[in-house]
């Protein structure tokens, strides 16, 4: 199994994603990108959701960036913890730059079954 955030998980993502097919994303979610930076030991890694997908760097249609460490991502994006976004928002450990409104659509819309499908087998394939 590859490493969160590593090249090779990237790609593994983008496989998985690939094989997925229709997401059946609700219009929220399909219409939404937001960049995010981890902060890791080895400096910051760069990606969006995009889509209802997760991919290797910035969307430039994105209008909102989050801030956060690597066992923050994992629990919101890939568990869909939003007990754990809310924590982590209010604690200071999600930073937000840009149009929070973007965030408020994430909060509220539902991920279709297709996408918490990707999303499970994105965990059970991360180290």
């Amino acid at each position: 199994m590859p490493a969160f955030l590593s090249d090779d998980w990237f790609s593994t993502v983008e496989t998985l994603t690939a094989q997925a097919g229709n997401l059946n994303l609700p219009p929220a979610l399909a219409n939404l990108a937001i960049n995010l930076v981890v902060t890791n030991d080895s400096g910051n890694t760069e990606l969006s959701l995009d889509g209802g997908a997760i991919k290797k760097g910035l969307s430039p249609n994105a209008k909102t960036t989050l801030n956060m460490d690597g066992e923050t991502l994992r629990k919101v994006f890939l568990e869909f913890d939003m007990a754990a976004a809310m924590q982590a928002f209010m604690t200071g450990k999600i930073k937000v730059q840009g149009d929070m409104s973007q965030l408020m659509a994430l909060q509220t819309a539902k991920p279709s079954q297709e996408q918490k499908s990707l999303f499970k087998r994105i965990l059970e394939q991360t180290a």
